[in-house]
């Protein structure tokens, strides 16, 4: 069962108008979170975000578009499902509504929202091997737009069909200086002695959700410091360590990236921190 506009109704009955701008032209953003312990983790970062990317777009959501609505909306869909879960992957996803070329004809918006059933209510820590690589045939842009959950994401799909060919779990992105931005699915972060790295968002990657919580837990429960500055392809060959983030699966230890193996240390502290953030709050 999905939501669709307030209205729940089956996956396969479902339906949204030919001339849907998300389909056309990309004029949508979503939020992707994560549901647990009867309540979304960092709700109110999602909606922040969200209310910042509507207003960068020139989207116009109602008033009644409030964060509460919405995490009302979010329970009602989950509620909804077949089969009760207590762990889901929540998608929030809101477009401008149809008319118009690239001109639209109004700049109110509609909205869907999926759930998918999860595991754990923590974030999984036997991630296991963890293989990457890098995908440069495309760039990031640093801009405003880059940054935003939007959903032009080709360089996301192209990468990973990249990926899946030459048999890595994921790639690092790079923008037009060919400095390592992110990757396919978060945000990225490297170890080296006892500074962690991760690039600012000028350099063009995802406002994350996940990125901002690490960057508090360092800050304040860590032996370690933080830095935000631009991570060149020769930083990850020095690196320590290097982990990826993001909402779903928390933090991701890279093991190996090109021929180096990399420790995980780190990343399991990090992950320990978190996952008694999310239990315990």
């Amino acid at each position: 069962m999905i939501n669709l506009n307030g209205q729940i109704v089956k996956e396969q009955d479902a339906s949204i108008s030919i001339n849907n701008r998300g389909l056309h032209y990309g004029d949508a953003v979503f939020e992707t979170m994560r549901y647990g312990n009867g309540k979304i983790y960092f709700w109110k970062d999602h909606y922040l975000r969200l209310k910042s990317s509507l207003k960068i777009l020139k989207m116009e959501s109602s008033e009644n578009f409030s964060s509460n609505f919405l995490k009302q909306e979010i329970s009602k869909t989950i509620a909804a499902q077949a089969s009760l879960n207590s762990s889901y992957r929540v998608k929030l996803l809101v477009w401008r509504k149809a008319g118009g070329k690239y001109t639209p004809f109004t700049n109110e918006v509609e909205y869907a929202i999926m759930v998918e059933a999860l595991a754990s209510l923590t974030y999984p820590s036997n991630i296991g091997a963890y293989k990457i690589g890098a995908y440069d045939e495309h760039l990031v842009s640093s801009g405003e737009l880059s940054t935003l959950k939007s959903n032009n994401r080709l360089i996301n799909v192209l990468g990973s069909v990249f990926a899946k060919e030459n048999g890595f779990d994921n790639c690092f992105l790079l923008n037009e200086k060919n400095n390592v931005v992110e990757a396919l699915n978060g945000n990225l972060f490297i170890v080296s002695g006892k500074t962690i790295i991760t690039p600012p968002i000028q350099e063009g990657c995802l406002n994350g959700i996940m990125r901002k919580q690490l960057i508090t837990i360092v800050k304040s429960d860590t032996e370690y410091s933080i830095k935000e500055t631009s991570i060149s392809v020769m930083d990850l060959h020095n690196a320590d360590e290097i982990f990826i983030t993001n909402v779903i699966q928390g933090v991701v230890p890279v093991s190996r990236y090109n021929e180096k193996a990399f420790e995980d240390k780190v990343a399991k502290i990090l992950l320990q921190k978190l996952n008694d953030l999310v239990t315990t709050n």
